[in-house]
Parts: C-alpha cells; structure tokens; sequence
C-alpha cells in the first residue's frame, strides 16, 4: 500500500479530521484514483476502528471523531466518485423511530456505512411509521435501519414494520434495527432480518444483506 494511503488510515484511527483531507489531496495530487483512496485508504481505517471498539480498546467518543474524520475526507472524494460513476453497493434509509430523540448511533452507523459504500438517506429521529414508508418509495432502498435508544420506543420498530407490511414494501427492503435495549431475540419477535449490536457490526450486516439481494 502507498505510504499516503497508510497514513490516511491512520490518520481515520487517531480522528484527525485535519490531516486525512490533507492526505486525500496528496493522494489526489499524486493521481491516485478516487476509488482507490476509499477503498484502501478511508475505509481500511474506518475497519480498524471497528475491529478496535468491538474489542473495547475504542469508545463511542472516539469511534465519532473517526467517523468523522472519515466523513471529510468522504466529502472531498464523493463527487469524483460520482463523476466517474463509482458503483454503489446499496442504498440504506436510517431513522430514529417515532417518539424516540436520541441519534448518535444512527449517525455513526450512517458515516461508517457511506464509507462502506452505501448511499445514505437519514431521515432524521422521532419518525412516524408513514415516513419510512415515504422514504420507502422515494428512494426504494435496499436496507431500512431502524434505531431505539429507549424501553418505551423500541416498541415502535414492531409497528413500523407491521405498517411496511400493511402498504405492500415489506418484501421491497431488508429491516435491521439497533439500539441500547434492542437485542437479537426482540429482532427476530418483531420480523426483523437482522440485528447490530453497535454501528461496526450494523455495517457488516448491511454488507451481507446487500450482497445477498
């Protein structure tokens, strides 16, 4: 790997949002394909950052400032990448479900899985049924993400789906949902495909999914 592209992973691990846009420029600079940046500079390190928290040697604080360092340098390479007609693995629509405020880890799992390579749609927090269904037909996704921070929301993950059921889209998306009291057993009770225990492990489940539809 080139030396630039180890320090931008590195760069992506330390959450040091300054120096990976200085690094993608060089790399830019160097002329160094966009897609090449991403795939073995950002998102190496974005890896890393998971494996790391899911050992526990990283915490929610650190993981954003990586996911946001991630996120800038994204943000320089995203129109290349559209520019050159960069495939996308899949399109994920995320939302904090209805009467439910907290968005941190929905955030998280949306910078980790942009860096992945999915388009992301956030629809935002204390999302109403009706919305995703909305967002179902607008932007027919490949993966919903549904998130409840809270005992007295999750409870809305299981309306939601039933009301995808009812409009007909139930068979259109693969659901995941997450969350603090969110657990595999409710997941599978509430017709769920799927369950992230933290944002790394939401991503790799969206990968799966997707390379399986």
């Amino acid at each position: 790997m080139s030396s630039v592209l180890e320090r931008l992973s590195t760069a992506v691990i330390a959450g040091d949002a300054e120096n990976s846009v200085k690094l993608v420029h060089r790399a830019l600079d160097k002329g160094m394909d966009p897609k090449d940046i991403l795939d073995n500079g950002l998102v190496p390190g974005m890896d890393e950052v998971g494996i790391r928290f899911r050992r526990g040697d990283m915490f929610v604080p650190e993981v954003l400032m990586s996911a946001d360092t991630m996120s800038a340098g994204l943000d320089i390479l995203r129109p290349l990448l559209a520019a050159a007609g960069t495939q996308l693995i899949g399109t994920v629509v995320l939302g904090t479900v209805k009467g439910d405020l907290h968005d941190i880890g929905k955030n998280l799992v949306g910078m980790m899985a942009e860096g992945a390579g999915f388009e992301v749609i956030d629809i935002g927090f204390n999302v109403p049924p009706e919305r995703f269904i909305d967002a179902i037909k607008e932007h027919q996704p490949n993966i919903i993400g549904m998130s409840a921070m809270l005992t007295t929301t999750m409870r809305a993950m299981g309306h939601t789906i039933r009301a995808i059921e009812e409009a007909g889209l139930r068979d259109k998306v693969k659901i995941i949902v997450g969350g603090a009291p969110v657990d595999a057993e409710f997941a599978t009770r509430i017709t769920a495909d799927g369950y992230g225990s933290n944002a790394p492990s939401a991503v790799e489940l969206c990968k799966s999914l997707a390379s399986a539809s």
